[in-house]
C-alpha cells in the first residue's frame, strides 16, 4: 500500500486507493499518484491549484478537477500537502526524498 492509499482511506467518500481512483478517472495509477502529488504541492502556492498542477503534470485541468472532486475537494488537498511536507518548511520534495530513502533502506 502506498502512502497515498493510506491517506485516501482516511478521507470520507474518496476511493479506497490509487488504483480505484485511477479507474474512476480513466488514468494509469502512476499518473494519478503524480497528479495527487502535484495537486498537494501546488495547493500551498499562490494561484489556482488545478491550473498550476496542470502546468506541472501536463494533464488537463478537467482531469485534475475530477481527481480533486473524487478525493473530497480542495480541502482534502491540505491532507496531502501536510503529509508530504512533514517538516513544515513549505517544500515537500525533501520529505518525499526521505520517504523514498526509507522505502529503499537508504539513509
Amino acid at each position: 500500500m502506498s502512502i497515498l492509499d493510506g491517506i485516501l482511506k482516511n478521507i470520507g467518500g474518496a476511493p479506497d486507493d490509487v488504483v480505484n481512483l485511477a479507474k474512476q478517472v480513466g488514468l494509469d495509477p502512476g499518473m494519478v499518484e503524480a497528479a495527487i502529488g502535484a495537486l498537494g504541492r501546488t495547493h500551498q502556492l499562490d494561484g489556482d491549484t488545478v491550473t498550476l498542477a496542470a502546468e506541472k503534470t501536463g494533464l488537463s485541468p478537467e482531469v485534475l478537477q475530477q481527481i480533486v472532486t473524487a478525493i473530497g475537494g480542495e480541502g482534502s488537498l491540505s491532507n496531502f500537502a501536510s503529509i508530504l511536507d512533514r517538516d513544515g518548511d513549505g517544500n515537500p520534495v525533501d520529505d518525499i526524498m526521505d520517504i523514498a530513502k526509507g522505502l529503499f533502506g537508504k539513509s
